[in-house]
């Protein structure tokens, strides 16, 4: 093997002891080339790692690969980790793509990356977010992902060449990581290759993901003695004796690198290759690299010595004129250094194509990680203080500089405050808050100034909300006791750290915090802010001492408020969630959510967060109107796809827009949005709100439709019996577990979660059977029929307060289950049926049908049976529930019944008929006069009326706006 490749100045030699690594090159290229040339199978991709300690040709064999894949007209790109590099955010990224992007202008990088621009462009290197929002980092992840994807496909075939991963920094290995096994379903080869006894934890992910995704890693072997006596005579000639070459071998342990060295310096001497210079071999040997690679710098002499210096530590973003600056020397001082270190093989010559150039390189990464730890400890600090004055002069950027003043002593100096905190500013629009962490930490030991320590604390804080909420408390709460502190920023430190508590699930610390800023408050507007929060962390709050008291305030107080200020509208909105959990009045809590809505609410305002925006959103959807709860939850996930936002926030959009279409009985889309919505948890973490919710309510719609297997293996998979949530937002959650209990047959555990809820949720007076249904479980759980009738019939009663259709049938569909007598129970299904068909629950609405069907045809009412068989067949087909489906047919087939054609509703858009009928619902006429008018009996309208409330998610108070927009597009 031999030789440096494509490297600037070095020269290309055949490769030695590499087949097995080339040929598996070449076969992918062959497959890869044909599939793109249309002669071959379907384009598909690979992963390859190449693995080995320093010097054994990584970078060789990478520019070998380099060169064949140009030669079968691969597009090619290339980057390399760099040691003084690591902690510079998307360092690697930049190195891919900064080369296609610097001959256009931003024009065509919007046209190149589309909707994603504002998201990644930062971290791509090109102009910054001018809003100055920040992504969070699994959202530029997946716009990065967009953008390879596309480029693959639209370059094919391409290949990706990665050196010295080892050394890559942290935000572009977690994007490496999680694209790299996508590979294999794209046009493309990505080929890393790292040194194995090196990695870090970050790079040792994606080495250990390698191997399960690619190719396995090939273990780059030392050469043999003979491959090493072949360098050896091709650098001293061919008299070079076999004493000598296996000597040879024996010195650099089949090292390539050092072989060649120390064959280059044994030429400098004009020694001849025999046994008789031996004792130089050895001495050359050692000088190759540490002490002895020092000593030859040293004889350099003192200018030269600083230029080196200087170039280390400027490292990727090293040029003749830049080092020049940082070791203190003049034009001719730097030419004459640049001369000694090339000849002396430190620096690598410059590339023939282009002689002038004035970047530096370094002969190889050995070399560069010698000089720079020769450098002493305070003369290294006092160069990177100067190299980040040099940087800065010379604009190559703040996040340049910060890489700099990171290693520098504090000093107390405002410089390098401001320095520090603009680089966080950029790394937390680039969706790199670790990197923003580390500049704000180092910014507050310079320390800043008294008047801007808060500042920083407060920037500190934010940078580690999502990562180290702890964390973030500490910082947050130093900044409060700064005695310099202005209004606006001290309000804004007090939401973020009652944010930061809430998702510490210290609910109560958090209330408290905001109670406290409320109290002290001078301004009226910050109060209302504070109070809003403080209301809202109450109602999340499982322990709230006195729940009923805090919902006549917030009710007091909303009848005095007219929706002006962002703050009376939040306040409203929680206003109607407490109304719809305790189960006033429907129009009630719709009267105070349009108020609360307004001209709209975002998602992602960084001073109001998106947890009432929810509740108000969901409000609707309890209130029989999941239609516009499904609209404000598809503006809330655009909103946060456009900030690139796609954590925990953009989870919970999906999962809770899962819910709403299950609430309308619509499972197999629902099911399609919850896993969506998990798959972005799980990335988040374990165990946080964003997964168990999700998990909770998959759990949930695979029991509607009967696979309460697959529900027990995703409990099973996630712990959840363990895990439960007792956030308000999804009370269900509360009981889900307890309706998989019940399904799995172990009604006895059911019975006790279920009391168990009853017992947390009545105290604080939430009581609402449409919100948690709670006392409707324990009902069917329970095996004492006195017991359940009374839950039942206190569960009815609350239901009829609240006043929603699906409500009312909801419990009466629960009486009638739990109801001895068979008249009775026909009663209560009938009533039940009639309820739910003036309701948008497509779901309940087939299952009562179906229940009603039964007792029907063991009544003997054969032909009553079918029909509501049928229709409830019917709905269930179309609701995607399978075992409900199985039910309803072999319920006909006992009743000697054959199912009718069903029919087939794929839009849930209105027919040309609904369509009229709801007009003249809205107008205000009566069922009985649209029977009359279409010349049809009442059941037929009432059916009519059944599939318009379904189809358009609303019940008929919410009717009219809903049908206005059937002319758009269905809701996704």
């Amino acid at each position: 093997m031999a030789s440096t490749g494509d490297r600037p100045g070095r020269p290309r030699r055949k490769l030695l002891e590499r087949d097995a690594e080339l040929g598996a090159v070449d076969a992918l290229l062959t497959e890869l080339s044909e599939a793109a040339a249309g002669t071959g199978g379907p384009a598909s991709g690979a992963l390859l790692a190449f693995a080995a300690p320093a010097g054994l040709g990584k970078t060789t064999l990478l520019a070998e690969v380099r060169r064949r894949a140009v030669a079968r007209g691969c597009t090619v790109l290339a980057a390399r980790g760099g040691e003084q590099e690591q902690g510079v955010a998307f360092h690697v990224v930049r190195q891919l793509v900064q080369p296609l992007l610097a001959a256009s202008g931003e024009e065509d990088h919007r046209r190149l990356l589309g909707s994603w621009y504002d998201i990644v462009a930062p971290a791509m290197g090109l102009v910054a977010r001018g809003d100055g929002g920040a992504p969070d980092p699994q959202g530029v992840r997946d716009g990065l992902d967009w953008i390879a994807t596309r480029f693959a496909v639209q370059h094919a075939p391409l290949m990706v060449i990665l050196d010295d991963v080892h050394w890559a920094d942290a935000e572009s290995l977690a994007w490496l990581t999680g694209f790299a096994p996508r590979v294999t379903e794209l046009p493309m080869l990505l080929v890393v290759a790292y040194r194995s006894d090196e990695l870090p934890a970050d790079a040792a992910a994606f080495a250990h993901l390698a191997e399960r995704h690619g190719s396995h890693p090939y273990d780059l072997a030392p050469l043999t003695p003979r491959a090493v006596g072949s360098l050896v005579r091709e650098a001293l000639g061919e008299e070079a004796d076999d004493g000598f070459c296996r000597e040879a071998w024996a010195v650099t342990g089949g090292n390539p690198f050092e072989t060649v060295e120390v064959a280059a310096k044994f030429a400098d001497r004009g020694l001849k290759p025999q046994d008789i210079h031996v004792a130089e071999l050895r001495e050359l040997a050692s000088a190759v690299k540490g002490s002895g690679l020092v000593d030859r710098l040293e004889r350099l002499g003192t200018s030269t010595v600083r230029f080196a210096w200087g170039a280390a530590v400027l490292g990727a973003e090293s040029s003749r004129t830049l080092a020049a600056s940082v070791g203190g020397l003049g034009e001719a001082e730097s030419a004459e250094a640049v001369a000694r270190l090339r000849e002396a093989r430190i620096l690598a010559a410059a590339p023939a194509d282009h002689p002038d150039d004035d970047r530096l390189e370094f002969f190889h990464p050995l070399v560069a990680t010698a000089v720079y730890r020769a450098i002493p400890a305070a003369f290294r600090v006092a160069m990177h203080g100067q190299a980040a004055a040099v940087v800065s002069t010379a604009g190559l950027g703040v996040t340049s500089v910060a890489r700099h003043l990171l290693e520098v002593h504090p000093e107390s100096d405002p410089w390098v405050v401001r320095q520090l905190r603009e680089a966080a500013r950029d790394y937390l629009r680039s969706g790199a808050p670790e990197a923003a962490r580390r500049c704000l930490a180092r910014a507050l030991r310079e320390p800043p100034a008294l008047d801007e320590r808060a500042d920083v604390l407060f920037e500190l804080g934010c940078s580690a909300l999502l990562t180290e909420p702890a964390t973030t408390v500490n910082h947050l709460r130093a900044a409060l006791d700064e005695p310099v502190l202005a209004p606006a920023l001290r309000e804004m430190i007090v939401y973020r750290l009652a944010q930061a508590l809430g998702h510490s699930d210290r609910m109560a610390e958090a209330a408290e915090t905001v109670a406290e800023a409320a109290r002290e408050a001078t301004d009226a507007r910050t109060r209302l802010h504070m109070q809003a929060e403080q209301f809202m962390w109450n109602a999340f709050r499982a322990d709230e001492p006195d729940s009923p008291a805090r919902s006549r305030r917030l009710a007091r107080l909303a009848e005095h408020l007219t929706g002006r200020s962002l703050a009376e509208r939040y306040i409203l909105g929680l206003r109607a969630w407490d109304a719809m959990v305790r189960g006033e009045s429907a129009e009630t809590a719709l009267h105070y959510a349009r108020e609360a809505l307004g001209d709209g609410m975002s998602w992602t305002d960084d001073q109001w967060g998106f947890e009432v925006p929810v509740l108000v959103a969901l409000t609707f959807m309890y209130c029989d109107q999941p239609g516009r709860a499904e609209e404000l939850f598809n503006a809330g996930i655009a909103e946060c796809e456009r900030k690139g936002w796609r954590g925990a926030h953009l989870s919970f959009g999906f999962t809770l827009l899962g819910y709403i279409r299950y609430r309308r009985g619509r499972l197999d889309e629902a099911e399609t949005l919850v896993r969506a919505g998990l798959r972005i948890a799980d990335r988040v973490g374990r165990n946080v709100p964003a997964q168990y919710f999700a998990i909770g309510i998959l759990i949930e719609i695979l029991l509607a439709r009967g696979r309460t297997s697959d529900a027990h293996d995703v409990a099973v998979k996630y712990g959840y019996g363990d895990v439960v949530p007792s956030a308000v937002v999804y009370p269900d959650s509360q009981t889900v577990h307890s309706e998989l209990l019940l399904a799995l047959g172990r009604r006895r555990e059911a019975e006790y979660e279920l009391a168990r809820v009853g017992l947390r949720l009545e105290p604080r007076g939430m009581r609402n059977p449409a919100w948690c249904p709670w006392r409707l479980h324990l009902a069917r759980a329970t095996d004492n029929p006195e017991h359940a009738a009374a839950l039942a019939a206190e569960a009815l009663e609350m239901a009829r307060r609240f006043g929603t259709q699906s409500a009312i049938g909801q419990a009466l569909h629960t009486m009638a289950s739990i109801t001895q007598n068979a008249a009775e129970r026909l009663r209560l299904l009938a009533d039940a049926v009639a309820h739910l068909e003036r309701s948008p629950a497509g779901y309940d609405l087939a299952s009562a049908l179906v229940d009603h069907g039964v007792a029907l045809r063991r009544a003997g009412l054969r032909q009553e049976a079918g029909e509501q068989l049928h229709r409830g067949l019917e709905g269930a087909v179309q609701c995607g529930a399978d075992a409900l489906a199985v039910r309803a047919r072999e319920e006909l087939d006992a009743a000697g019944l054959w199912p009718l054609q069903l029919r087939s509703d794929d839009t849930g858009l209105l027919t040309t008929q609904e369509r009229q009928v709801a007009e003249w619902a809205v107008a205000g006429r009566s069922d009985d006069s649209m029977a009359e008018e279409l010349g049809v009996g009442l059941p037929v309208v009432t059916r009519l009326m059944s599939d318009i409330y379904r189809k358009v998610g609303s019940d008929r108070a919410g009717l009219e706006r809903m049908i206005r927009r059937q002319s758009l597009p269905p809701a996704r």
